[in-house]
């Protein structure tokens, strides 16, 4: 027996970071192995969830296969609803009287039906002047139409158009707790942690708690959300606060019903822009998950209640508000000595692109795949984690704020700050100076770390832009004819579309009975 060996495994939290990678740890480091690695997971019976109505990137279909979870289960059991899109709404220019104006951020990009770059001979002006996204796919006309992006007969998992999902955090959690315990072998105990015991070494020896023994592990994975109970406060790892950059730091959330049991579900994540921040609309399969996410410095709690309520013709104050105080930054590191955060308890960044629980699926890719043998092989993975983490969340942050940066707001102070060049990262101030006049390259992302693609990139430049037009030395008269001809072909799939798929609603209604095909 190597007593250097990596054995066990200890996480402390739940909520979807904790019971997320508790379940694709056990699956994909215990389905082969001879010596199965022990993974115990420690949940305060004390703390709840946040969870307000949750938004994920299409990579959850690939993480559910993986762990064994079946997607109509999933569906059924979490309120899920699918989702197809970002929409943002005002985020270009105020409202112009009653009048919306918007942009989409698609999960089909140009690849998924596409044999080259459509992007230069949409700058140009070949493929018209309708907006970017509706030039190069279907799928904003989908989500307009509040239509599903499979239908009945398509596979567990495959879609017509690409697709990830809105859900209840807190069922998906309860759905992923007894995956984990009933499926997949992992030891849980319902516990306060009130003390953690270091080595000489600074490393986590072990654990007490309120209902059991000490704990003992050879791995602590932190997963204890904002309080960041073993990397912040045992370890004492900094945490380096991004508040000079991105500005907002509370939330209001109401969960609102449906008006009528009718009502069509959105298949978009929908941001709506408002003079200090932004208001999310997440629709599940019995209520909508909202919430204004706002910067204090430019309002007040009661204020940004009210305007919540606003927009949700709330006017009598009947559901009920919850209000949230949000710390935007991420630790020093990430993995510490014997420790690993993941989740809340290592950064957080406003839900604009909903890279929260992205980048916990994104850690258990890694630590999985790289999971040390022994002590001495987690030096070097704790420094490839590190290495990596600190780029992704970099990447993060500059994404989120290109938002704020392309905007041509100007009708409050939170707006006009957000463009002051003092808070803008200066690599992405390097890529917007570049891309305002030169097309979005491939050879613009030479890391395989980065979380956003040159397709999410052009869905919210050219969104936020829907103006701009440049020639491109790649373009030529036969490609720009089989541009054309593709962008009309699309056009005219669309009746045949409308007709094929099911609203949202209607494909949601039929799993209630009936199971998608198992691949």
């Amino acid at each position: 027996m190597n007593s250097d060996a990596i054995n066990s495994v200890t996480i402390v939290g739940g909520g979807t970071a904790g019971w997320l990678t508790a379940c694709y740890l056990a699956r994909q480091l215990n389905q082969e192995a001879a010596d199965t690695i022990t993974i115990t997971l420690v949940e305060s019976p004390d703390v709840p969830i946040i969870g307000v109505g949750e938004g994920t990137w299409p990579t959850m279909r690939t993480t559910l296969q993986r762990i064994g979870v079946d997607e109509s289960r999933f569906i059924r059991e979490c309120d899920v609803s699918f989702k197809q899109a970002s929409k943002f709404v005002n985020w270009h220019r105020p409202a112009q009287g009653n009048t919306d104006n918007f942009y989409y951020h698609l999960f089909d990009g140009p690849g998924f039906s596409w044999e080259f770059n459509p992007v230069p001979y949409w700058l140009d002006g070949s493929l018209g002047f309708s907006s970017y996204a509706n030039a190069i796919s279907l799928q904003e006309q989908v989500c307009q139409h509040h239509l599903a992006p499979k239908m009945m007969v398509t596979p567990q998992y495959q879609g017509v158009f690409n697709y990830a999902y809105h859900l209840d955090a807190g069922k998906f959690s309860q759905l992923l707790k007894t995956v984990a315990t009933t499926e997949l072998g992992v030891n849980y105990i319902s516990a306060n942690v009130t003390d953690v015991h270091l080595d000489n070494d600074g490393s986590i020896r072990s654990l007490s708690t309120d209902r059991t023994d000490d704990l003992g592990a050879d791995l602590f994975i932190d997963c204890s959300g904002f309080k960041s109970l073993l990397l912040g406060e045992a370890l004492k790892v900094p945490f380096i606060d991004l508040n000079d950059v991105l500005f907002v730091d509370r939330a209001v959330t109401i969960q609102a019903p449906y008006k009528t049991p009718e009502c069509p579900i959105a298949s978009q994540t929908i941001s709506t822009a408002q003079e200090a921040g932004w208001i999310w609309d997440i629709g599940l399969q019995s209520r909508r998950g909202t919430g204004y996410v706002y910067s204090s410095k430019y309002s007040s709690a009661e204020q940004a209640e009210q305007l919540l309520r606003d927009y949700l013709n709330d006017s009598e104050a009947e559901l009920e508000a919850r209000h949230l105080q949000m710390r935007v930054g991420h630790r020093q590191t990430f993995w510490e000595k014997n420790c690993i955060g993941i989740g809340l308890s290592a950064a957080f960044m406003e839900p604009l692109e909903a890279s929260a629980i992205f980048l916990i699926e994104a850690a258990c890719f890694m630590l999985a795949e790289q999971f040390p043998k022994n002590q001495r092989g987690m030096d070097y993975v704790r420094n490839q984690f590190n290495e990596s983490f600190a780029f992704r969340w970099q990447k993060t942050v500059e994404f989120i704020k290109m938002h704020y940066v392309l905007s041509e707001r100007d009708d409050s102070p939170f707006w006009r700050d957000n463009k002051d060049p003092a808070s803008i990262p200066e690599g992405l101030q390097q890529r917007l100076d570049y891309w305002l006049e030169n097309p979005i390259s491939k050879y613009d992302f030479s890391s395989q770390y980065e979380p956003f693609t040159k397709e999410s990139y052009e869905f919210i430049l050219y969104g936020m832009r829907p103006e701009l037009r440049m020639d491109s030395p790649v373009t030529s008269p036969a490609q720009r004819e089989k541009a054309q001809q593709q962008s009309q072909w699309l056009q005219q799939s669309w009746q045949q579309a409308k007709q094929q798929l099911p609203t949202n609603r209607e494909l949601l209604t039929r799993l209630q009975e009936n199971d998608f095909q198992k691949i």
